[in-house]
């Protein structure tokens, strides 16, 4: 907004024009003199304020004045201050200003200063508000050139676009349509603005599409696709939105219409919704001959499966057979001898054939352990193994064993964690390889055994246990070593290739079954010529897990008459069992099954001990132990398994005041067992 303080001054006589521009100055105004009427026209412009002049410079150029002004803008009307001599008696009319003159002040001379300055200010006053009109005029008349501008662009853009543009107000009258109107419609934009929908669509198309304006003009946006075929009748799907448009105040004042034709996306659609149709259909003829031929190569594989089945089922029972019947005849011989000799009377030399039949007994025993550590259903006590000590305990036997041709030699790695394993059963194994190193060492050689801390992730091994760390002992030789087809079957059951009587066949399945029901892992390294190397991976014991038990020292212990209650499914076993533990001086009730036990049980005479063999009919020995808890929380119990699939982990099968004891057992053992556990040892 211009602010303009300039005041042009035309007094021609004597100093009248100095003496208002004193008064204009100390008002705070420029004040400029002009000479003439001809000057005072031309300096009239926007930056004029207000004109003060006096009543004598109106003279015969007031044309040049009238002139000037009819050139103003229109919002322009220069404010005239006049300033009139006093008028006298008798005296002609008074000079008069143009008509295009609108605004004029008249004042009477003399004035006082205050007067004039009152009256240029007021003129002042009248000029600023005429520029403020002119600023907001000049301001519209941008805003509308720019409205105009942003809404050509905008035709441009919405008629540049291939998809139906409009806006239908509340009345559904169309108040903008673009270009594509004309192409899909057949008619001129001008005759579609301004008409309602149902005059420019008719009457079927509104009906299709009056429910879902509706819902627009509710204030809720709409998506349908409707079938609008062109008008020389081919195929053309519409996608339509109606999107309702908010005033200032809130209400929908109308939506806006926009159409896109989707006829390339459906019918890619179609084509693509038949292929996969028919690629369906293919897929489920496909699948019914896989089906066909699964099951005519499952029929194959079981029938190939059971043949091997009944091949390794032979191949166990006729080891078994020849070890066993082997073990039996010592066993049976040794007591027909004894029985001989008692019916003579002849009682030398009986302990010969005591000791017989025990070896034979034994024997018979070890290889029921083998069995059972092959299919991995022996009863495992998995404690901490100081693994070097281990090794270090039985190096003398290992010695002698390799006899002198076999050098040992140890490399055995200090500060190893203790590992979670079966002591007896991984000196079993320690020794059992130590053997079969030996025998593939016939014309001599050295044997090493290495201990060392290492991961499975460094090692190509296919193991199904994680990478570790573990404990790793290693057995290796400078043997012949083994070919491929006799290193994939070390593992087998029966599989020897020693001759005939030198070997079972089962110390290898014996270990294998071992170290995988122990969670470890197994790895053989053979070449023929070069030796053997078999390593065994043994999990590591957390702090304070498995402390090691004493072992049995050949001492049998007695008892003081303490009562033990008896379970036990086998007539002969319970009888010797129950004989037994009479013999070493206890009170002893006996049960063929656990509901026999619970009757027992069930008398308020106190109990010292229940000892229960685990696999029973009926309720099995670990659910007695469950139901007898819970009237006597207190009972110690040993439980007996020969064969027990759900103790093979004792700290997993055990509780506390539980302990378990392996079938067959030596009356020491035996006698040791139950006398920790009744004195509170266990």
């Amino acid at each position: 907004m211009q602010d303009s303080k300039n005041v042009l001054l035309l007094a021609p006589y004597g100093r009248d024009a100095e003496s208002l521009a004193a008064i204009v100055q100390e008002l705070g105004y420029r004040a400029e003199i002009v000479r003439s009427m001809a000057a005072l026209a031309s300096r009239l412009n926007d930056s004029t304020g207000v004109v003060v002049l006096t009543e004598e410079a109106i003279g015969s150029m007031g044309g040049l004045l009238a002139d000037a002004l009819s050139r103003q803008e229109p919002w322009s009307d220069i404010p005239f201050v006049l300033l009139r001599a006093p008028r006298s008696p008798g005296l002609g009319g008074r000079a008069a200003l143009p008509e295009e003159v609108l605004n004029i002040i008249e004042l009477e001379r003399p004035l006082s200063a205050s007067v004039l300055a009152s009256a240029v200010t007021a003129g002042q006053r009248s000029r600023q508000k005429q520029f403020v009109i002119r600023d907001q005029v000049l301001r519209l008349e941008v805003s509308q050139a720019a409205l105009a501008a942003s809404e050509a662009e905008l035709r441009l853009i919405a008629d540049a676009l291939p998809v139906l543009i409009a806006f239908i107000d509340t009345g559904l009258v169309y108040r903008f349509a673009n270009l594509a109107y004309e192409d899909w419609f057949g008619m001129p934009i001008a005759r579609i603005i301004g008409r309602t929908v149902d005059e420019v669509m008719g009457p079927r198309a509104w009906h299709e599409r009056r429910e879902a304006m509706g819902v627009a003009l509710s204030g809720r946006p709409v998506r349908m696709e409707l079938s609008w075929p062109h008008r020389d009748g081919r195929r053309r799907d519409a996608e339509i939105r109606y999107l309702p448009r908010f005033a200032v105040d809130g209400t929908v004042d109308g939506f806006h219409v926009f159409a896109t034709d989707v006829t390339v996306r459906k019918v890619a659609l179609e084509a693509t919704q038949q292929q996969a149709a028919v690629l369906e259909a293919r897929v489920a003829e496909r699948t019914a001959e896989l089906e066909q031929q699964m099951v005519a190569r499952e029929s194959s594989e079981a029938a190939l499966r059971q043949a091997q089945k009944m091949e390794a089922v032979g191949q166990l029972t006729g080891g078994i057979a020849h070890d066993f019947n082997n073990m039996l005849t010592g066993i049976l011989a040794a007591m027909d001898l004894m029985r001989m000799r008692i019916d003579e009377g002849r009682f030398d030399n009986l302990d010969r054939f005591m000791s017989v039949a025990t070896t034979s007994a034994q024997r018979a025993a070890g290889l029921t352990q083998r069995l059972l550590a092959f299919s991995r259903r022996q009863s495992l006590d998995p404690r901490a193994v100081e693994v070097n000590a281990m090794v270090r305990s039985v190096e003398d036997l290992l010695t002698r064993t390799l006899g002198e041709r076999v050098r040992l030699r140890t490399d055995l790695h200090e500060g190893l964690p203790p590992a979670l394993v079966d002591t007896n059963q991984l000196e079993s194994a320690l020794l059992n390889l130590a053997i079969n190193a030996r025998d593939a060492m016939p014309d001599g050689g050295e044997l090493r055994i290495t201990t060392a801390l290492a991961s499975l992730a460094q090692e190509p091994s296919g193991a199904t246990v994680p990478d570790g760390p573990y404990v790793r002992l290693s057995v290796g030789d400078t043997g012949v070593g083994m070919a491929g087809d006799v290193l994939s079957r070390v593992f087998e059951p029966f599989y020897t290739t020693k001759p005939l009587g030198q070997g079972t066949g089962l110390g290898m399945s014996m270990i294998y079954g071992f170290i995988q029901q122990s969670e470890g892992h197994i790895r053989i390294d053979s070449t023929p010529g070069q030796g053997t190397t078999v390593e065994l991976y043994l999990p590591l014991a957390a702090e304070g897990e498995g402390a090691p038990l004493a072992e049995a020292d050949g001492v049998v212990v007695g008892g003081h008459g303490q009562r033990i209650v008896l379970v036990e499914d086998d007539a002969q076993v319970r009888v010797l069992t129950s004989e037994l533990l009479t013999e070493l001086g206890y009170h002893v009730d006996a049960a063929e099954t656990a509901d026999g036990a619970l009757g027992i049980l069930a008398s308020l005479e106190p109990v010292d001990l229940l000892v229960t063999d685990v696999g029973l009919p009926g309720l099995n020995g670990r659910q007695l132990a469950e139901i007898v808890r819970q009237t006597r929380p207190a009972l110690p119990i040993l439980f007996m398994t020969g064969y027990a699939e759900g103790a093979a982990v004792r700290s997993e099968f055990l509780e506390a005041g539980m302990t378990m004891i392996a079938k067959p057992f030596n009356v020491d053992v035996f006698s040791q067992t139950v006398g920790r556990i009744l004195a509170g040892g266990e």
